[in-house]
Formats: structure tokens, C-alpha cells, sequence
């Protein structure tokens, strides 16, 4: 039988320090993607079961070492713990999802630069969905910068587009006056 070595998605890519800025990828976490029926109420049972429960549209609600993301009308992925039994369309996305924290004093240009958003109106906690390149993302707002979720398969991709784009920054701001 063959052993399986399980890695994460960006395996050797991070992380990566350039100027003031670092790419940093999180480690693989437990995710669930959790779409209610309609008309069904989940939030109170997944709030009991978990300690968090449905966030506002474009936020993040987090618990210790649970959270849940808004990701789309009627859309939430729950990160680090396993649903209840609820009624709602749950999917395990634990391994399919490659998350990286864009933090320094460049990471809001970085961002500028990739996304059609303005995400220097975001606060802390603010989640959007959108495109970081070409990639459909994840994006959201933490204290140290941005957490910048994409589809596995694109982490490679991810990694190189914004490097490209960190490299710019960082030569633009030692440019002299």
C-alpha cells in the first residue's frame, strides 16, 4: 500500500519576505462550506454547537479558534469545526482551499494593485468576495493585513502574482523623490 503524505497547497512556496512586506501561508484548518435551505434557520444551533453563528453580510464572526466567513447571499464556510446536523447544504472544504496572510506597509498597495475592490475601506473582520489576479478569492481583513483565500489548484499562481506585484512596490517605495 502506498503512504500518503498529505502537504499543503503552497508546499515550498512560502514564505516569502520582500521590503516590508511577507507572504505567509496558513496551515491546513478544517473548513466547511454551510448554505442553508431556504426559509431554514440554522444560526442558533450553529451558534450552540460551535459558539459562533451566522455573521452579517461581508463579516466574519470569530470564537477562540472557530470562525465563520460570509461568503456570498445564503453562502458561509466554517472554519475549524465540524457542523451540526443542520438543515443546510454542508460540504467538507478542509482541502480545497489554499489561505495566505499578506501583512506590511505595503500589503494595502500589493492588494490595490490585484483587486478591483477598494479594500482600504475594509476593517477589521470585513470579508469580500472577489478576484485577486484572475482567481476568484476570498479576501479578508485582519489586523496584521490580509488573509487571501483562493482554490488550491491556484496556489502556485497566487503565489507568483503576488510576488511580482510585491517586488514592484517595494522598488517603487525606495525610489527617490
Amino acid at each position: 500500500m502506498i503512504d500518503l503524505i498529505a502537504k499543503s497547497a503552497a508546499e515550498g512556496l512560502l514564505p516569502v519576505t520582500i521590503g516590508t512586506m511577507t507572504l505567509t501561508e496558513l496551515p491546513l484548518r478544517e473548513m466547511h462550506s454551510i448554505a442553508p435551505f431556504k426559509g431554514a434557520e440554522v444560526s442558533a444551533a450553529l451558534k450552540k454547537a460551535t459558539g459562533v453563528g451566522l455573521p452579517d453580510t461581508g463579516r466574519a464572526i470569530a470564537k477562540v479558534d472557530v470562525e465563520i466567513l460570509w461568503t456570498a447571499r445564503g453562502q458561509y464556510v466554517l472554519i475549524g469545526a465540524t457542523p451540526p446536523k443542520l438543515p443546510a447544504a454542508i460540504t467538507d472544504q478542509s482541502d480545497a482551499w489554499c489561505s495566505v496572510v499578506l501583512s506590511g506597509e505595503g500589503a494595502p498597495q500589493v492588494m490595490a494593485r490585484v483587486c478591483p475592490l477598494d479594500l482600504g475601506r475594509m476593517g477589521e473582520g470585513d470579508v469580500a468576495r472577489s478576484f485577486v489576479g484572475h482567481m476568484t478569492a476570498i479576501i479578508i481583513k485582519r489586523a496584521e493585513g490580509f488573509e487571501i483565500m483562493v482554490f488550491r489548484a491556484f496556489a502556485k499562481t497566487l503565489v507568483h502574482e503576488l510576488r511580482e506585484v510585491m517586488v514592484s512596490v517595494t522598488a517603487q517605495a525606495t525610489l527617490p523623490d
